[in-house]
């Protein structure tokens, strides 16, 4: 199935099908990341995988998502240790009304997301070049996706960019896991939830753990 079709069925199976401007731009966007991969090593995947297990992995929460914004009229969101930009520039994509920051360290990933976003372009993002110990400001939330394993002086430092009223919301794989490790931050939050997620086309377990600072 061609790259286009791949991904216009998987946002169908997240009811996001009927997005024109949202297929266009992840569409720019996987273009940009298939051309500069091979020289910038930003994922690890091309092809079918870079849509499955990169872009649509990042959509597969939106719902969760929408009701964690709830009614705000702009939301903000930070996306911490955002690499190529997921799942940060697929939600700015999804969420034209909200603004976006993309937090990452290393010069080579934010050079190549400042081009991605005038590009594709994705007006509603921004790019911040910092460690996530060292990110400001205040979100209603905050996302990080294939970053560090949870650890209290980590997550201390997550908490600490979330509105009261915000969440954080973890993109992990296997809910066992998942689990495990909020064992690590026990007594850092008011409420922890580990939900299920089904990535389209990808058998693989995933889940996302949603905390209330």
């Amino acid at each position: 199935m061609p790259a286009d079709d791949l991904l216009r069925s998987g946002l169908d199976a997240l009811g996001l099908g009927s997005e024109p401007l949202l297929i266009q731009g992840l569409s720019r966007y996987l273009a940009e990341i298939e051309r500069l991969n091979p020289s910038l090593g930003l994922v690890g995947a091309s092809g079918d995988e870079l849509v499955i297990k990169h872009v649509l992995d990042s959509l597969a929460p939106f719902a969760i998502i929408r009701d964690i914004l709830g009614p705000r009229p702009a939301p903000r969101i930070a996306d911490l240790g955002t690499g190529a930009g997921l799942p940060g520039i697929p939600l700015a994509l999804a969420l034209p009304r909200a603004s976006v920051a993309l937090v990452d360290r290393m010069t080579r990933r934010t050079d190549f997301l400042r081009d991605a976003l005038e590009l594709v372009p994705v007006p509603n993002a921004e790019v911040i070049e910092a460690q996530v110990e060292h990110a400001r400001g205040q979100y209603d939330l905050v996302t990080f996706r294939a970053f560090r394993p949870f650890e209290r002086k980590l997550f201390k430092r997550v908490f600490a960019l979330c509105e009261r009223s915000g969440a954080v919301l973890a993109y992990k794989g296997k809910a066992d896991k998942a689990r495990a490790e909020l064992a690590e931050i026990e007594g850092l939050y008011s409420s922890a939830e580990i939900v299920a997620v089904q990535v389209p086309f990808l058998h693989d377990e995933r889940c996302v753990v949603m905390l209330r600072p």
